[in-house]
């Protein structure tokens, strides 16, 4: 594995081998054995560990390993202590979310002020295997299909050629200790089901599944590098900057029609979703641009306004006279079995949904033309925010007013104090409940 491990960092040119790096350490094995790979190559590195202070002894357990790690390796120890939980509830956020930017930021600092080059975890294949399945049971892009990239900015990661049983079979064999993190075996995150539940199963039915999902993730890499080469020139031809942040887009898309055995509608609706992807634009908006044909037009997404003129788009920062200060998102955890809270007795500013539904972190904007949801109640289908609001007869000003609370998928859950949405429900089977409250 060694051997593997340098002509990986070799071939790929992941970090510069003669100069030292961060390498980010938790005590659990993986970390463990890639600390050990480098001390084995040769390669200079430093050691940094984040305490989240979320299991009472296990982190600081934790935190005494790797120092003492550290001290074994005899290099240098970065040690950070973060309040996550009060991170996770000032921020709306989930204490996995909170934890990773609290980490990732760090990192970026340290790498700023110590001079490192990259800082180096240990995600490996299996965990590219279950960020693919996470992200396609979301439904994504290209982009979440890939899987983990090997290097993202300044962040590498050198072990992912190998599998958790390579990982392990090392570690067994160098006589590695290491320590567990408990919530490892726990059922109730997603990624803890695909990894013990899903991923079993696939090896059991096709004992290659392990290879043949990396090679697919390979090839949607390769697609999706080719797919942003062919884009780009399009975007130059379509998109032209004016002043103060603004753009104009061209909606004539001629280039398109020549295309053999093409649908030329979706090429249409494809190519101008990636047009404003970078303006805060969701697929749902450029369907309901497409189906306009009234100059004018205003459409908003959290950050732009675009405004339909004769072919063509006008894209805008919004003004700080279009802004507001968003109310804060406070979110608690319950198990289902104790929750204090009764769903049907809850204040305007509270909703309760089934957190393993939905995808954090949340947030809170306005409606956006073509935004739909389904209401709580209805089994089946969809409906328009625009024609819940006709229905509840709302005046412009409460239109304009109204707030939405979406995932990180931007799914609608709730039309804060008003419906929230049935997919999300509280059920039966629900096992982790979510208090949202908007103050």
């Amino acid at each position: 594995m060694l051997q593997r491990f340098i002509s990986y960092v070799t071939q790929q040119h992941l970090f510069p081998t003669g100069q030292q790096v961060l390498l980010a350490v938790s005590g659990g094995v993986d970390s463990v054995v890639l600390a050990h790979l480098m001390h084995s190559a040769g390669y200079p590195f430093a050691i940094a560990h984040c305490n989240f202070n979320l299991r009472p002894g296990d982190c600081d357990r934790d935190e005494a390993f790797v120092r003492r790690l550290a001290r074994r390796y005899r290099v240098p120890f970065h040690l950070a202590k973060f309040d996550t939980t009060a991170h996770a509830r000032s921020h709306g956020q989930s204490i996995e979310e909170a934890a990773r930017q609290l980490r990732y930021d760090w990192f970026s600092t340290l790498c700023q002020e110590q001079g490192y080059p990259a800082v180096l975890t240990a995600h490996h294949r299996d965990d590219a295997a279950e960020t693919f399945f996470i992200n396609l049971l979301r439904g994504t892009g290209l982009s979440g299909l890939h899987g983990i990239l090997p290097v993202q900015g300044h962040v590498v990661r050198p072990l992912l050629p190998f599998g958790r049983d390579d990982i392990e079979a090392y570690a067994r064999s160098h006589r590695l200790h290491h320590v567990e993190d408990v919530t490892n075996a726990s059922l109730l995150y997603r990624r803890n089901q695909i990894r013990h539940q899903v991923l079993p199963l696939l090896r059991q039915i096709q004992p290659s599944a392990d290879t043949a999902i990396a090679t697919t993730i390979a090839h949607l890499q390769s697609v999706e590098q080719l797919y942003t080469s062919l884009l780009e020139p399009l975007r130059r031809q379509l998109v032209t900057p004016g002043p103060d942040g603004s753009y104009c887009v061209s909606l004539r898309f001629d280039m398109l029609e020549p295309l053999p055995s093409a649908d030329t509608a979706t090429l249409r609706r494809q190519l101008l979703f990636e047009l404003l992807r970078p303006f805060g634009f969701k697929a749902d908006s450029v369907d309901a641009l497409l189906a306009c044909t009234q100059p004018g037009r205003r459409f908003l997404s959290a950050t732009h306004q675009a405004i339909l003129d004769r072919g063509q788009l006008l894209i805008s920062p919004i003004s700080g006279a279009d802004s507001e200060t968003l109310p804060d998102i406070v979110l608690q955890l319950f198990d289902a079995a104790t929750c204090p809270v009764d769903y049907r007795h809850l204040p305007p500013n509270q909703a309760l949904f089934d957190a393993d539904t939905l995808r954090q972190p949340l947030s809170l904007r306005h409606w956006q033309a073509g935004d739909r949801f389904q209401p709580l109640g209805m089994v089946k289908g969809s409906q328009l925010v625009s024609d819940f609001f006709t229905d509840h007869k709302y005046s412009l000003p409460e239109k304009q007013r109204q707030l939405l609370l979406v995932d990180a998928a931007d799914r609608i859950l709730w039309i804060v104090g008003r419906r929230t949405t049935h997919p999300f429900r509280v059920t039966s089977s629900s096992n982790i409940l979510l208090l949202v409250t908007i103050c």
